[in-house]
């Protein structure tokens, strides 16, 4: 259904406890996470009458205020991937059954589109269907990250797996490579983090607990390999998700990622000499939306291998959960 007029619609009982952007993605496939955040930011969308925020949780019989909305696409434009986009998006398949999808996405690759961004991870999960068949996301990478990326196959497996993340029962493991040797080489990094306009653009930056828009950041940290003093392969676990969290975590502690444009240093860029990002989501380990444990791993990239031989690292040096032993290191 496309709305060229306001209207009103009331949330059903199955949709009770639904965030609002999750209610508009349902009912709207074809709406972006961009165009749901502009809507209801803009206040063009109204819960009972008043101003509501993307995770507003719904209520059975709630009155939505709909504005006008940009009619879905003609099916073959919707769809418009061709024989060849298909492959690919199957390509990138890491893991599958009939809940969960697991990707192993590429640097360079964002997961959702914006007004510049044409090919990204959103569109090509038409390969697998639209509407109730298409897989949805239940957390993010940033564009230039390689690794893991689940999704979830149904509302209910989106829901389950999203819930493994908020109550942080998924361990979410990231290699990195870093500029110098951080000390202590293992710790935890408890670091408030706030959004702020910097130059021409926007960066996350160390906050004060209590200054506006700072939230509550962990990040905890294990060095696996050291390249001399210049550089150091590290494991990164988030135990929160903000943006860009681990980048302005290690910026933070003076030992920036590598090919990192937008948080590195003077001694970074020196080291990373071409390099892309050094961030890469190797493993994710978190319940199964049905039962048991998934345990999902991503090859090295292309752009962390190179990494890799340019400081002498073997991946095969690393134990599949470089924090089962943190602490207990000598």
């Amino acid at each position: 259904m496309s709305v060229r007029e306001v209207k009103t619609l009331f949330v059903g009982a199955g949709e009770d406890g639904v965030r609002l952007d999750r209610w508009f993605k349902r009912r709207w496939p074809h709406l972006n996470h961009i165009q749901i955040h502009k809507l209801v930011r803009s206040g063009q969308v109204r819960v009972d009458g008043a101003r509501a925020k993307v995770d507003t949780k719904l209520s059975a019989g709630a009155q939505i205020r709909v504005p006008p909305l940009p009619d879905a696409p003609e099916k073959g434009e919707r769809e418009g991937l061709g024989p060849r986009d298909i492959a690919y998006a199957k390509s990138l398949v890491l893991y599958e059954d009939e809940e969960v999808l697991a990707l192993n996405k590429p640097a360079g690759l964002a997961v959702q589109g914006g007004t510049k961004t044409t090919r990204h991870v959103d569109r090509l999960l038409s390969a697998w269907g639209e509407g109730i068949e298409r897989p949805r996301l239940v957390h993010r990478l940033d564009r230039d990250t390689s690794g893991v990326l689940l999704l979830g196959k149904s509302p209910a497996a989106a829901a389950r797996l999203s819930g493994a993340f908020a109550k942080r029962r998924a361990k979410k493991t990231y290699w990195a490579i870093v500029g110098g040797n951080p000390k202590p080489a293992e710790g935890v990094i408890e670091l408030p983090l706030v959004k702020k306009g910097v130059g021409d653009r926007e960066l996350v930056v160390p906050a004060d607990p209590k200054e506006f828009g700072a939230e509550p950041a962990d990040t905890e940290y294990v060095t696996i390999a050291r390249a001399a003093h210049r550089a150091a392969w590290m494991g990164l676990r988030p135990l929160t998700g903000r943006t860009h969290q681990l980048r302005a975590h290690m910026k933070a502690i003076g030992h920036s990622i590598l090919g990192d444009p937008k948080y590195g240093d003077e001694a970074s860029a020196e080291l990373s000499g071409g390099l892309k990002l050094q961030l890469h989501a190797r493993r994710l380990e978190l319940p199964h939306p049905s039962a048991g444990l998934l345990v999902i791993e991503a090859p090295l990239s292309p752009e962390m291998r190179e990494g890799f031989e340019r400081f002498g690292f073997d991946q095969h040096e690393a134990e599949a959960d470089p924090f089962a032993t943190r602490g207990r290191r000598r």
